[in-house]
């Protein structure tokens, strides 16, 4: 996937270092210690990776450290990917059935592979599954993360989807089902649309591919510029023109899609408490299908 240094300013090693007790304090948002667990999240932990209940939260801090040791990614430092965002997806019964029928899936900016660990507990073959992401790193980790380094068979790339020549090209044409969560959002509308093409031209070239995700949205669609980085914008949707975007994407590539977005009233400032650049005023968790005719 493209660079996600665009999220902070500083590296990781500015921020904190958890093996290091003279490093600077952690931010304002980073939650410290994680006091329970989602009753499906511990599921995969303890019957796909095979951990015991008193197990399962020291391994997950020890791992997610090392993990914001790397980046300090907002998703890494507030638990976030152990939502398994694609369980919540109204597709993923269908995603999942596909899988199991012998179909080709993509988690583009995969983090650690969490929602592909999901999926392959709730029995997909990983033989045709796939992940990328910028950094080799998360993608190592994740295999320390769910302990399955010698059992998944996952392909994981690690690549800049803005590059011509990134080794994600390999899955031209390849691939029916594109998993994009908390992607797109990363980057202004004009990269947004470039990275949509791409994704477009993964897809294999027919009727039915399909496409989810869910990100950042807000109420009102603009570009929103990074606190700290001014000269850095990323553009947030509404439904309105996250289908506008889609339609552009479509008459430049010679491609129809039906695009269904949902977004969601709660106010996601809420959630944190303190202005953060990833997070303005407006912001709303959005949802998305977008499915090839």
């Amino acid at each position: 996937m493209a660079s996600k240094t665009v999220i902070m300013e500083a590296s990781s090693k500015d921020v904190w270092d958890p093996a290091n007790t003279n490093s600077k304090q952690p931010p304002e948002w980073f939650i410290g210690e994680l006091k329970e667990l989602d009753g499906t999240a511990r599921a995969v932990f303890e019957k796909y990776s095979g951990l015991s209940p008193d197990a399962v939260i020291p391994h997950i801090v020890e791992v997610r450290n090392r993990a914001f040791d790397i980046f300090p990614y907002p998703c890494i430092g507030l638990f976030r990917f152990l939502d398994l965002a694609i369980r919540k997806s109204p597709n993923y019964p269908e995603v999942l059935q596909r899988l199991k029928d012998g179909q080709s899936y993509l988690d583009i900016g995969c983090c650690f592979g969490q929602d592909i660990r999901k999926l392959v507990a709730d029995g997909a073959p990983s033989e045709n599954t796939y992940g990328s992401d910028l950094r080799m790193d998360f993608m190592e980790l994740g295999y320390d993360l769910f302990l399955d380094r010698e059992t998944l068979k996952t392909k994981f790339i690690a690549g800049d989807i803005f590059d011509p020549d990134s080794p994600i090209k390999q899955l031209d044409g390849k691939i029916d089902i594109i998993n994009a969560s908390s992607f797109l959002h990363l980057f202004s509308w004009d990269q947004q649309v470039k990275a949509s093409k791409v994704l477009v031209s993964l897809l294999k070239p027919q009727a039915g591919g399909l496409i989810i995700g869910r990100q950042m949205g807000d109420v009102e669609a603009k570009e929103c510029p990074v606190r700290s980085r001014p000269e850095i914008t990323r553009f947030r949707h509404n439904g309105e023109s996250f289908k506008r975007m889609w339609k552009l994407v479509g008459d430049e590539t010679g491609t129809d899609w039906q695009v269904d977005v949902r977004l969601t009233d709660t106010d996601l400032t809420r959630l944190i408490g303190t202005p953060v650049d990833w997070l303005p005023a407006g912001a709303r968790a959005m949802s998305f299908t977008i499915r090839r005719l």
